[in-house]
């Protein structure tokens, strides 16, 4: 069985946490700012394949022992960046760390230059107070060979559900084009970080 780790970043109160929980559960439970990193676990059955999938939550507020977003790049597969499009600085935000990504893993070898990053703009359902334009979020993805999604955690189930089921296939036939190419010895460091993420578990 395979192990996909996703990393959900973006600045606080975009609605990271209520996208995935309204992946895991079909539930919107709303905005809050939690203090504490989670990182979520799920079983899924992918075309057939069963995975174990970890979605890690980082903590939106300053806190003791917070691990780096040097760190979070290192341990998650794939990617999920999300802004508010009725936030213009979480746009700006969100485009620092996919920059980030890419610039982070261009420097560490070439095959890690196409990791998977989904960039998406949440909170469709306040468009009347739209600050960044679809067309700047797709802007931003070709730029940075991200696929794009604007849709509300709020609103849209089916979507969310879709695109999280996208992103872990993606993020699953890269690891498996990766790992036909990895030296073994990458294994015992990608344990190592993933001790760093591995007190705060909730399975759903």
């Amino acid at each position: 069985m395979n192990d996909i780790k996703l990393a959900v970043l973006g600045s606080e109160g975009v609605g990271k946490s209520a996208l995935i929980v309204r992946f895991l559960t079909r539930r919107f439970i709303g905005e809050y700012a939690s203090s504490s990193e989670c990182v979520y676990r799920k079983h899924l059955s992918i075309d057939g394949r069963q995975l174990n999938l970890e979605l890690y939550d980082p903590c939106s507020q300053p806190c003791q022992g917070k691990p780096s977003l040097h760190d979070q790049m290192h341990w998650a597969d794939g990617f999920l960046v999300v802004y508010d499009i009725s936030d213009r600085s979480s746009f700006l935000t969100a485009k620092a760390i996919v920059h980030l990504i890419r610039d982070m893993h261009l420097g560490v070898t070439k095959r890690d230059a196409d990791s998977v990053v989904f960039l998406v703009g949440n909170k469709q359902d306040l468009c009347h107070v739209r600050e960044v334009g679809r067309d700047e979020g797709q802007r931003l993805a070709a730029e940075a060979r991200c696929r794009f999604y604007e849709l509300s955690a709020a609103e849209h189930c089916q979507e969310v559900a879709l695109m999280f089921s996208k992103l872990v296939r993606n993020t699953s036939l890269s690891i498996k084009a990766k790992d036909r190419r990895r030296p073994s010895g990458s294994k015992s460091m990608a344990r190592l970080i993933n001790n760093v993420f591995g007190k705060r578990r909730k399975s759903v």
